[in-house]
C-alpha cells in the first residue's frame, strides 16, 4: 500500500480514497485560480471580439509602425509650424529649382518656395480630406445599408438599384465632370464628391453584415421577448455588424488621400493657394529632368501616407477576422 508522510512526520496510508481526495483538492484549487495558468479557467472573465482584436493589434508590428506614422501625420497636420517655421506661400524666384541648402533640406520648387515647408503643410489638406471623406462615407453608407439589410423588401431593392447606378460611374471621370464646374477653393467640394461616389461600397458591406447579424439566435431571442426594431438594431445588431465597415473604411482612407492628390494633379481638386501634395506633384512634373527633388519629396510623403493607412487597415482586418488568426 502506498504511504505518505503526515505533517508530524508519521507515516499514514493513502490508498485509493486518499488519491481521490487529493485529486478533488487539486481540482478545487484550480477552480479557485482565476483563469488558471492561461486565463481560460471557469472563473476567467469573458472576452469580447474587441478585446481580442486589441490584444492582437498590440502584438502586430505592422499596426504599431503604421500607427506611429499616422500619429505623426496627424500631429504635423494640426501643428505644422512646430516642425516647419517658414510660410509655404513665401516664394523667391531667385531660388527657383535650387537643390538643398542650409536651412532648406528639400530645396526649392519652380516658384522658389521651400519644398520642405510645402511638404509639411501639404499633409493638412490631404489628411483633412481623407478623414472627413471617410467619416462621411462610413456614416452615410452604414445608415443606408444597415436599414436596407434590416428591413429588406422594397427599401432594399431600391437602394440596390441606386448603388448599381453609382458603381457604373468612373471615379476619376466623375471628378473631372463634377468638380470642373466648382469655383470654391476649399476642401469641401472635394470631400462632398468623394462622399457622393464612395457611400455605395460601404452601403453594400453594411447591408450584408446586418443581414448576417440579424439571423443570429440572440437577435431572434430579443425579437421574441418583444424588443423594438430600434433596440434590436442599435443594441444587438450594430455592435456585431460594424467590424467589416471599420476595416473597409480604414483602408479606404488611404485611397481617398490618393484620390485627392490625383484630382489636384489633374487640376480639378484643390486649387492654389491651397497647399497640397497633388498640386506640388503637378507643378513639379514639368521639371522632373532638371530638378527631380521637387517631385521626390511630396510624392514620397503621399506614398508613405497611403501605405500607412493601407497597412493599418490590413492589421485591423486580421485582428477582427477570427478566421485569419
Amino acid at each position: 500500500m502506498p504511504e505518505s508522510k503526515e505533517p508530524d512526520g508519521a507515516i499514514a496510508p493513502t490508498g485509493a480514497g486518499g488519491a481521490m481526495d487529493l485529486a478533488a483538492t487539486e481540482g478545487s484549487t484550480l477552480e479557485k485560480t482565476p483563469g488558471g495558468p492561461e486565463g481560460t479557467g471557469p472563473s476567467a472573465p469573458a472576452r469580447s471580439l474587441w478585446s481580442d482584436a486589441w490584444r492582437e493589434l498590440r502584438r502586430n508590428p505592422v499596426f504599431i509602425i503604421s500607427g506611429l506614422i499616422i500619429i505623426f501625420l496627424v500631429f504635423i497636420s494640426l501643428w505644422p509650424s512646430l516642425i516647419a517655421s517658414g510660410n509655404p506661400l513665401d516664394c523667391d524666384l531667385a531660388n527657383a529649382q535650387k537643390s538643398s541648402t542650409s536651412g532648406h533640406p528639400f530645396g526649392f520648387d519652380g516658384q522658389g518656395c521651400d519644398v520642405y515647408t510645402r511638404t509639411v503643410y501639404g499633409a493638412r489638406s490631404s489628411v483633412t480630406v481623407g478623414v472627413c471623406a471617410t467619416l462621411g462615407v462610413a456614416i452615410l453608407g452604414s445608415v443606408l445599408g444597415g436599414l436596407a439589410g434590416f428591413f429588406g423588401g422594397g427599401w432594399d431593392a431600391i437602394l440596390s438599384r441606386i448603388t448599381d447606378v453609382f458603381f457604373a460611374i468612373p471615379v476619376v471621370l466623375g471628378g473631372l465632370v463634377l468638380l470642373s464646374v466648382v469655383t470654391s477653393n476649399t476642401v469641401w467640394p472635394v470631400i462632398g464628391f468623394m462622399v457622393l461616389l464612395g457611400w455605395p461600397q460601404l452601403s453594400r458591406i453594411a447591408r450584408g453584415s446586418v443581414i448576417t447579424a440579424k439571423q443570429n439566435d440572440y437577435v431572434q431571442a430579443a425579437r421574441a421577448l418583444g424588443a423594438s426594431n430600434s433596440r434590436m438594431l442599435l443594441r444587438h445588431i450594430a455592435p456585431n455588424a460594424v467590424a467589416p465597415v471599420i476595416v473597409v473604411a480604414t483602408i479606404a482612407l488611404g485611397t481617398y488621400i490618393a484620390l485627392e492628390a490625383t484630382l489636384s494633379y489633374l487640376g480639378v481638386g484643390l486649387k492654389p493657394p491651397n497647399v497640397s501634395w497633388g498640386i506640388d506633384i503637378s507643378a513639379a512634373s514639368q521639371y522632373i529632368r532638371n530638378a527631380p527633388h521637387m517631385l521626390l519629396w511630396p510624392a514620397g510623403a503621399l506614398a508613405i501616407t497611403v501605405l500607412a493607412f493601407i497597412m493599418l487597415g490590413d492589421a485591423v482586418r486580421d485582428a477582427l477576422d477570427p478566421k485569419l488568426r
